[in-house]
């Protein structure tokens, strides 16, 4: 989102910090085998483009509701979504 200049550089700084700092309440989910595995769950064509279709497993796949303004993931009936 930096690339497109849709975020200032500074978010980044400030994300990172954030990751870093314990009480910050934020908690960093990798990529793991039962994340991979969700992908099969959201279908391509519903949402083509793979960074978004990683974010949305990710939270399909912890339970989690997701903060997006996507469309594409908004209409998902799997997944909540937040804005």
């Amino acid at each position: 989102m930096i690339e497109r200049r849709r975020v200032a550089d500074e978010v980044l700084t400030r994300v990172l910090n954030a990751a870093d700092n314990p009480n910050a309440g934020i908690l960093l989910a990798p990529v793991d085998r039962t994340i991979s595995a969700t992908v099969r769950q959201i279908d391509r064509a519903t949402v083509p483009d793979m960074p978004d279709r990683i974010i949305a497993i990710t939270a399909l796949s912890l339970n989690l509701p997701l903060v997006t303004r996507d469309s594409k993931i908004q209409a998902l009936t799997t997944i909540q979504t937040i804005w």
